[in-house]
């Protein structure tokens, strides 16, 4: 059983729901990255969603392509990013570690070469955001054989069929998407997301996460109550860009992601209350 399935399993015994909190791999600084990371487990955090810094990031927000732009000015490579990872293991074996990003510098590396370089590096699972469930055999099989989870996107708009076929490729857990648009767009509907999420759950048994449109503990806890896990990222994202832009530099910045952490998990925690 993988890390992301261990962790949903252990959740599920206790009734509580997993809380899988993203950042981009270098924003704001590249060695605050991995700090970052073990103030959001303190906190609560269940699951580490990394993004990958890419050129184009379609899929997001203004707030989280800025993030990419940021960390790409520095430098930051898919292979930073793996570093990060092997470096956040050194004092975490058990936190779930998914990285989301984009197909291109994954099929630039080497879909063998980086299934085997994420697995050294302690990564478990993998998004790439403009992969179709159909074009996904050759990077899962890869991932699969060395123990990797492939995580797929379901929106609203997925048709029943589309769903199925989704799901059969997935593994750890089904990414739900709340919202039609891009990252941080959007209201949130949770009688439509419990719709969504009960209309996945027909074609599987894995945990459904829901993301975007997830901004603080009032909406962690309504999306807690009909999901097995809640995604948050652009207001992750945007209040450590705040922060450093306030003028209080990288601590400022962990400091109010775990602070917005420790609200969510909170709310997360008392969706059955």
């Amino acid at each position: 059983m993988s890390r992301i399935s261990t962790r949903f399993t252990e959740l599920a015994g206790q009734g509580r729901k997993a809380l899988v909190t993203y950042i981009v791999a270098g924003d704001p600084h590249l060695d605050v990255t991995v700090p970052m990371m073990h103030r959001m487990v303190e906190e609560g955090a269940d699951i580490i969603e990394l993004g990958v810094p890419f050129s184009d990031p379609m899929a997001e927000g203004p707030v989280i392509q800025l993030a990419h732009e940021r960390a790409l000015a520095q430098g930051v490579s898919l292979r930073n990013v793996l570093d990060l990872v092997t470096q956040f293991r050194r004092d975490d074996a058990q936190t779930p570690v998914l990285l989301m990003g984009y197909a291109n510098p994954v099929e630039h590396m080497g879909y063998e070469v980086f299934a085997d370089q994420a697995a050294k590096a302690g990564i478990d699972a993998l998004l790439t955001v403009d992969l179709p469930p159909e074009e996904v055999s050759e990077v899962k099989a890869c991932l699969q054989a060395v123990g990797i989870d492939t995580i797929l996107l379901v929106a609203p708009t997925s048709p029943d069929e589309r769903v199925g076929e989704i799901v059969r490729n997935a593994s750890g857990f089904v990414y739900y998407v709340s919202v039609k648009g891009v990252t941080g767009s959007g209201n949130l509907d949770v009688d439509a997301v419990q719709v969504g999420v009960s209309r996945i759950k027909q074609y599987t048994d894995l945990p459904v996460a829901v993301g975007f449109g997830i901004k603080d503990a009032a909406s962690a806890r309504a999306v807690a109550a009909v999901a097995d896990g809640v995604v948050v990222g652009s207001a992750l994202v945007s209040c450590a860009a705040e922060a450093v832009a306030g003028g209080g530099g990288d601590e400022a910045a962990m400091d109010a992601v775990a602070d917005l952490v420790r609200e969510l998990r909170q709310g997360v925690d008392s969706f059955a209350s």
